[in-house]
């Protein structure tokens, strides 16, 4: 009897985290309890903050008890034809970079003839004899900053708002980052003096300019061609930089890959 307690007592302790919460050991989900962080799962678990938000389709880093939180990236367990299932926040962009396609194969493997998914749907992600090459991180972390800033434009200017009711300009840039899995600081002054100096932007790049007081007050997203997406007086829209207002104004750049 004692040998048998002894063994359902070590079964049942591969299941429990170093800190409280409950892990499958078959499926890696983690059950959120009382006083965890994503810091702390993440230590615990070896995978990265950024990672669990993204698997899990976090936009902040708040968790509540008996949350479900995938430690894997989305896979399937099938042979042959892998299948992903769309979760929502999903679009075809991240699916494919998660599973190493371009947005064309994606389509193609699923006869997509639009952009349009749809929670619940099944995409097939790879297939028998399909190999494709890994797009380089930099290059595919940029784009979804700049992809999910677009989706914004229009969105009314709110002194503070960091949220799509209405942005102010660094309340966009830390917003649309966070979407993509990427933490960088609230304000213009902090992402200018906390984030990585570049002397030339590129795109996803953020690019400040100095307007109604000494220092870096105004930020925004670079896409390329001296334009930038930013939430100004009129809302989110895209600008020129080489235009008369913005050029004399221009500080300097900044990145976050």
């Amino acid at each position: 009897m004692k040998k048998q307690l002894l063994s359902f007592a070590a079964t049942a302790g591969i299941l429990l985290s170093t800190f409280g919460g409950s892990v499958s050991a078959h499926e890696n989900v983690y059950t959120v309890q009382s006083g965890d962080t994503l810091w702390k799962i993440s230590q615990a678990n070896k995978v990265s903050i950024t990672d669990l938000k993204t698997w899990n389709h976090l936009t902040s880093d708040t968790l509540y008890v008996n949350q479900k939180l995938t430690l894997l990236a989305p896979h399937s367990h099938e042979t042959g034809t892998a299948t992903y299932t769309v979760q929502k926040g999903d679009t075809l962009y991240l699916i494919a970079v998660h599973n190493k396609l371009s947005v064309a194969q994606l389509k193609s493997l699923n006869n997509l003839t639009s952009d349009t998914i749809y929670v619940g749907q099944v995409l097939k992600v790879t297939s028998s004899g399909t190999s494709t090459p890994a797009p380089s991180p930099t290059v595919s972390k940029a784009q979804m900053v700049m992809d999910e800033a677009k989706k914004y434009i229009g969105t009314p200017y709110l002194w503070g708002g960091n949220t799509p009711a209405g942005f102010d300009c660094s309340g966009l840039t830390s917003y649309v980052f966070n979407k993509v899995g990427i933490s960088i600081p609230r304000t213009a002054a902090t992402q200018w003096s906390g984030l990585k100096v570049v002397t030339t932007p590129k795109p996803g790049d953020l690019v400040f300019f100095e307007t109604f007081a000494p220092g870096p007050t105004h930020v925004g997203i670079y896409l390329g061609n001296n334009q930038f997406i930013q939430a100004g007086s009129k809302g989110v829209s895209i600008a020129d930089m080489t235009n008369s207002y913005w050029k004399p104004k221009y500080l300097g750049a900044r990145t976050a890959f």
